[in-house]
C-alpha cells in the first residue's frame, strides 16, 4: 500500500492549488482518503475526507467553501482543489487510508503518504 502526494508549492493569498493523492497497492473505492495538514509549531489538523465507496465528504470548518475534495477511482487518485488560498493555510499536507472518514480520529487511519509542502506567502 501506498500514497503520494504531490502538487504542493509557493503561492500567493487568493491562489489556488490542487494536491493529489495518488493511491496503489489496495482498491480505492473500498476506502475513504482524508487530507490531514500540519502548519510549523501548530498540532496536525484533519482537512477533508472522502469516502470513495458513496463519495460522501467532511471538511473542516475553516476551508468549507474553498477546499474540493474528489476522487477518480479509475486513476485510483484523489484531489484536492485548493481555491482563495490564505497564509493560515500554510502547512505540510499528508493524505491518509482509513475504513471510513474518521473525525478527529487520525489513529484510525492506517496508511500515510509523504507530505507536500504549501506555503502561502505574498
Amino acid at each position: 500500500v501506498q500514497l503520494q502526494a504531490s502538487g504542493g508549492g509557493l503561492v500567493q493569498p487568493g491562489d489556488s492549488l490542487r494536491l493529489s493523492c495518488a493511491a496503489s497497492g489496495f482498491t480505492l473505492g473500498h476506502y475513504a482518503i482524508g487530507w490531514f495538514r500540519q502548519a510549523p509549531g501548530k498540532e496536525r489538523e484533519g482537512v477533508s475526507c472522502i469516502d470513495s465507496s458513496d463519495n460522501s465528504t467532511w471538511y473542516e470548518d475553516s476551508v468549507k467553501g474553498r477546499f474540493t475534495i474528489s476522487t477518480d477511482n479509475a486513476k485510483d487518485t484523489v484531489y484536492l482543489q485548493m481555491n482563495t488560498l490564505e497564509p493560515d493555510d500554510t502547512a505540510v499536507y499528508y493524505c491518509a487510508r482509513a475504513s471510513l472518514c474518521w473525525v478527529d480520529r487520525a489513529d484510525l487511519y492506517d496508511y500515510w503518504g509523504p507530505g507536500t509542502l504549501v506555503t502561502v506567502s505574498s
